[in-house]
């Protein structure tokens, strides 16, 4: 590595948080990183994230637990932008805590209680024979219980299947009901394949491992960022690194599940890698381009932010060098062989 990789390589092992430790030891380093889960428990965005759980009484068995968040017809809502279920166990499981921690998996209940139910799932509008779904919601949550070891799980099966036979025929997904059907929606069709390829891993699933490549071909097609008719940028916002990214696409985010997916190599990623390099800090690191989420504090109260409109558990950093972005973008440059 050269000295500005080494100086953020090492700035990363001075974080606070055990959980980037161990992940940059293991995923940019290639160490057989310290497995020890009651230390990256300890950390303090896991334990902010894992933190403020409380009893509920609806659809669950004795001691289920949730996250606060607003009422949405069949309980405690999940989807609460950024504090519910949903987006805290998306945050965790890329932090890396273990398979089985038990309030995640409590808290990955009542995730499924609200996207696994079949009336919900009956009601998804089919528009010229095609689903239109924002299936970035069953993606991350699909994602999120393999990684949790909840694989087995029958409403996590349905969850696969529904992805699967929601796809379109390029590859995506989208939710627009007025789209022609051309072209799916990159926001939305890349949890799908992150999903997808996490279920296909953990129990072999042969159609989730064929739509997740289905995928794939979506976004390489498409060298990441490019519009196919013209070869520009799509977004422009898409060239800019965030973290975390939530439902948002952007190159950095979009090359990390590539790599996930098995297509480090693929030729096709040099042009959003090149411009992830080329956004590096002279001291090695990489900041946000920008940020989907308000910090704690935000709300029009001045508590802590549940109460405000996409306001987070945690500071994920709002200035300078990001830790996430950085560690993320090691990864995938690691990956790629651009890691200097």
């Amino acid at each position: 590595m050269d000295a500005r990789t080494d100086t953020a390589v090492a700035w990363l092992l001075t974080s606070g948080e055990p959980a980037i430790r161990l992940l940059t030891r293991r995923d940019v380093l290639g160490e057989q990183a310290d497995q020890d889960t009651a230390h990256v428990l300890s950390g303090p965005k896991v334990s902010a994230l894992l933190g403020g759980q409380r009893p509920a009484d609806f659809r669950a068995g004795p001691g289920w637990r949730s996250w606060p968040g607003a009422d949405c017809g069949f309980g405690i809502n999940p989807y609460r932008k950024w504090a519910g279920a949903h987006w805290r166990l998306v945050s965790l499981v890329e932090l890396g805590i273990p398979a089985g921690e038990p309030r995640a998996c409590l808290a990955a209940e009542q995730v499924l209680g609200w996207l696994a139910r079949p009336e919900r799932l009956r009601q998804v509008p089919v528009v010229d024979g095609l689903a239109r779904r924002c299936a970035s919601q069953e993606g991350n949550a699909l994602a999120v219980c393999c990684r949790l070891g909840m694989a087995g799980d029958e409403r996590v099966a349905l969850l696969a299947e529904s992805l699967i036979g929601w796809q379109w025929p390029d590859g995506g997904w989208n939710c627009d009901l007025d789209a022609t059907g051309r072209r799916s929606s990159f926001h939305e069709s890349l949890p799908p394949a992150w999903g997808l390829h996490e279920y296909a891993s953990a129990t072999g699933h042969r159609g989730a491992r064929e739509a997740a490549d289905r995928a794939a071909e979506l976004f390489l097609s498409h060298r990441m960022f490019r519009s196919l008719s013209t070869g520009r940028p799509v977004n422009t916002n898409w060239l800019t690194p965030h973290y975390p990214p939530y439902w948002h696409y952007d190159i950095l985010q979009g090359s990390l599940i590539m790599t996930r997916l098995g297509h480090a190599a693929d030729d096709r990623l040099q042009d959003a890698t090149g411009l992830l390099a080329g956004l590096r800090s002279a001291d090695g690191t990489w900041s946000a381009g920008g940020r989907w989420w308000k910090p704690a504090g935000s709300g029009p109260d001045g508590s802590r932010g549940l109460n405000a409109w996409n306001a987070e558990v945690v500071d994920w950093g709002q200035a300078g060098p990001n830790e996430m972005i950085t560690l993320n973008t090691l990864r995938v440059l690691r990956a790629t062989g651009r890691l200097g």
